[in-house]
Formats: C-alpha cells, structure tokens, sequence
C-alpha cells in the first residue's frame, strides 16, 4: 500500500494520455475470439493520494466496472474471457490548488485476464497501470477547476479501460492471446461476408417498393 503514494505524487506533473471515451466512436476491431464474461472489479487496498479529492470504494468500483462493460461488451468473439480488476490508488485534482504544481488527475490498478474454457490466468502476475487524465482544453489548467468528482472518475475510467484493451491487443501479438493474430482475420470475415450479401441484394426502390 505505501509504495503507491510516491507514486502517486508523482502523476501530478505527467503528461495526460488518450481519450477513451472518445475512442467508443470508433468501429469495433475484434480482439481474436475475445469476448467477456465476466468483469471483477475490487478495491481492498485502496489508497488516495495528495492533494486529491475524496472517493470511496464503492464509487470507484461502481466507475471503473461501467467503463469495462462500456468498452469491452462491443466484442463477439467466440470463447469467454474474465477481467479481474484491483483499484489500487488515485488522485482526483481538486480545485483550489496553485497552477504552478499543474494538478493531474490519476488511477493505478492493476489487472488479471482469465481464460474460461481452462479456468486459468493468462497472466501470472497481474499487470499494473498507471492512468492519466486525457489532455483538452478543461484540463489544461486542472481538471479540479472544470470538472465535477463524477466527471474526473468517468473520463480516467474510460481511459483505464482503453489502456486495458491496448495492453490484450499487445499480449495477442506477442504471447498469442485470444487466438492469436490470425484469430482478427477469422472474426472479421463473418463480417466482411455478410456486408458483400448486403451490397450484392436488389434495393427495393420507387413502384417497386410501393406495389
């Protein structure tokens, strides 16, 4: 527990990191034969840092578990997957702090992916995440001064949960998660076939479509 707070005091002069709400626009690029079954999301040893706002545990638990069923019910793959989530430590910038110390909003946890068909981890240890505010026009002079509690908690769980998946697409090409890379090909053929169907049909139009 106490090994977080250095680090958390760190993350008030980091840089910020991608948006991940932002990202939920995009179209969904399957992860392999990813799909989740089930998402864990605890905080038993939950540390604030300085200088930062009050949360509980249940409002980060409540947080970070919208985020990971935001982000990761888009994908269909073929097998089930479980994501075993740890909130470890964070700081929510508050209002009222100097701009010269440039107050940054932070969450660490720390994750476990789970294979379902052989109840086993895919990865031993779990893997630790720093996460950061993402840089916009609100944060640029802290996001304690524009942002309400709610909304800091919302955009660095989003972000959490981009990270999250950066990391499984990482572990997919280098350790053969989830199928490994060929398994991208094999999820996006049902796709790609059903939209030639789709174009390939007659189009009702005009009398046609009235008679």
């Amino acid at each position: 527990m106490f090994r977080l707070i250095p680090a958390l005091g760190l993350v008030l002069g980091l840089a910020a990191c991608a948006n991940g709400q932002s990202q939920l626009d995009e179209p969904v690029e399957p992860i392999g034969d990813f799909k989740l079954g089930h998402a864990a999301v605890v905080a038993p040893n939950l540390v604030e840092g300085p200088v930062s706002r009050n949360a509980t545990d249940e409002e980060w638990i409540a947080s970070v578990d919208a985020a990971i069923e935001e982000r990761f019910r888009r994908y269909e793959g073929e097998k089930f997957y479980h994501l075993g989530i740890s909130v470890e430590g964070f700081v929510l910038a508050q209002p009222g702090v100097p701009l010269v110390f440039s107050p940054k909003s932070a969450l660490i946890l720390r994750v476990t992916a789970w294979d379902d068909a052989t109840q086993s981890k895919l990865n031993a240890e779990p893997e630790q995440f720093t996460v950061l505010e993402s840089f916009t026009a609100e944060t640029v002079v802290g996001s304690g001064v524009t942002q309400t509690k709610a909304q800091q908690m919302r955009n660095l769980s989003a972000n959490a949960a981009l990270q999250i998946e950066k990391w499984m697409r990482r572990m997919q090409e280098e350790e053969g998660w989830f199928g490994g890379p060929e398994a991208n090909l094999r999820a996006a053929k049902p796709v790609a076939e059903a939209g030639a169907e789709a174009a390939d049909s007659p189009q009702e139009t005009g009398a046609g479509a009235a008679s």
